[in-house]
């Protein structure tokens, strides 16, 4: 199909999946890429347009995974596309510890106007991908501080470095891979569809933060603590939201202590959750983190990933301390100059909030429908459904979402798991996606539930 026609598609299978000529291709996977780099899907991308893939035997997906975040603005933005080619042109590469380049400063110019962070003036690094911006933000937490501890949160996925997937609470990710950094200490996190029985949300959220306290006392001193890590939204832990409420109270009780707190927005980030980031709602109600990191939707494809943070705490560490070869490449800062000018032109903010109360409200319908249907959560257009056996019970069932996945892309559909029980659907549309699209991903995603569970 024509990539300008792709963009309107609807999802459209013509042949058994994978089709002959993916099948050659995946075979051709098996033999040269290691099989620890799993693959889930039936699809061998032959072109992307808006929130629709064609595979190279013709049959168009509807994506509702994106990249996992990757693909707010959707595959191949034409004026992405522009961007980066009119870049081209002219250099693909300046390192910024041997030389400058324009598209680096103008990106963090841009970065330092929207990314909400306590502390002014702001100033933001590139590098490579999110794990890297992850490490990058402990460098700065520690230098700044003076102080050797990280305290990260059950539930959490921050990326494959070695750093990072210590801070990583599925241990899946890390079996076998230690030892790790020191330094690195984890404490629950609000998960509030599976807090302590009896409690109403309100008395969850203060018990919660008696968490945090213990993990003070009994862990890591504050004297020794740099800094709190969280996702505003865990991605990988199952789709969680940080209640607002906790949120308050967990940067109340970093500045008592001198605590830095850092916000991965590495998926929550540029325009996901409604606004430009989570943390804007967080600074809204006077509590925004010290740091945020962000990547992925960032530059619409492209390795980047950023680091934001007053002057000040940057100023802390000496010159040559950060730093990388690829980090801020030109033609990706190009990208990402383009992606924050099309979500502020193009509504995309407004745009996810429209998304989300869309499929939030087809969602909550499906809670009546389906009893293995337990939560529904997420701020704006970043949604979860945690699937049980039994509401009383809550028992996960990975199973189920595994079969739907699996049923789902047979009928043109990409949605993706998550949760630490593998038992949570993902949504992350991009917000590209036309109404036409969304009603028919939900349908499709509908009657794939329906026709599992009436077999249980």
């Amino acid at each position: 199909m024509d990539i300008k026609h792709l963009k309107d598609a609807l999802p459209r299978i013509v042949t058994e999946l994978p089709g002959p000529a993916a099948k050659a291709v995946l075979k051709r996977r098996a033999s040269a890429i290691p099989s620890t780099i799993a693959c889930v899907y039936p699809c061998v991308i032959a072109q992307g347009a808006g929130a629709m893939v064609e595979d190279v035997d013709g049959n168009i997906f509807l994506d509702w995974v994106g990249g996992v975040g990757v693909l707010n603005l959707g595959y191949s933005h034409p004026k992405i596309v522009a961007a980066v080619s009119e870049q081209a042109q002219h250099y693909f590469h300046g390192m910024m510890n041997i030389v400058t380049h324009e598209p680096y400063i103008a990106l963090a110019e841009q970065m330092n106007r929207i990314v909400p962070t306590r502390g002014t003036p702001r100033q933001t690094m590139f590098a490579n991908s999110g794990a890297e911006a992850i490490e990058n933000a402990v460098k700065l937490a520690r230098g700044a501080t003076g102080r050797p501890n990280i305290l990260v949160f059950n539930g959490a996925f921050h990326g494959r470095t070695l750093m990072a997937v210590h801070m990583t609470g599925k241990r899946a990710y890390s079996k076998g891979l230690g030892p790790f950094p020191d330094g690195v200490y984890r404490v629950d996190f609000p998960y509030l569809y599976r807090r302590p029985e009896g409690m109403s949300e309100e008395e969850a959220v203060r018990y919660y933060l008696t968490r945090l306290e213990d993990a003070l006392l009994q862990a890591s001193p504050p004297e020794q603590t740099a800094a709190f890590v969280l996702e505003p939204v865990q991605g990988e832990g199952g789709f969680i939201p940080a209640p607002f409420a906790w949120v308050e109270g967990l940067r109340a009780l970093c500045d008592r202590h001198g605590i830095l707190l850092v916000a991965d927005e590495i998926q929550t980030g540029f325009a996901r959750s409604g606004r430009m980031f989570v943390s804007d709602w967080w600074a809204d109600g006077g509590f925004a983190p010290d740091i945020i990191t962000s990547a992925k939707s960032i530059a619409a494809g492209l390795p980047l990933s950023a680091v934001t943070a007053s002057k000040e705490l940057f100023d802390s560490l000496p010159p040559g301390l950060l730093g990388g070869t690829f980090g801020g490449n030109p033609l990706a800062c190009s990208a990402a100059l383009e992606v924050i000018a099309a979500i502020e032109r193009d509504g995309l903010c407004e745009r996810s909030a429209q998304i989300a109360e869309r499929a939030r409200a087809a969602f909550l319908s499906w809670q009546d429908e389906f009893v293995q249907l337990g939560d529904v959560r997420g701020i704006g257009g970043m949604l979860g459904m945690e699937f049980v056996r039994s509401r009383a019970g809550r028992e996960p069932n990975a199973a189920l979402v595994a079969d739907i996945v699996g049923q789902a892309a047979q009928r043109g559909l990409l949605v993706e798991a998550a949760g630490i029980y593998g038992n949570v659907l993902r949504f992350l549309s991009p917000l590209v996606i036309s109404d036409a699209q969304l009603e028919a991903g939900l349908s499709i995603l509908h009657d794939t539930i329906a026709e599992l569970t009436s077999e249980t």
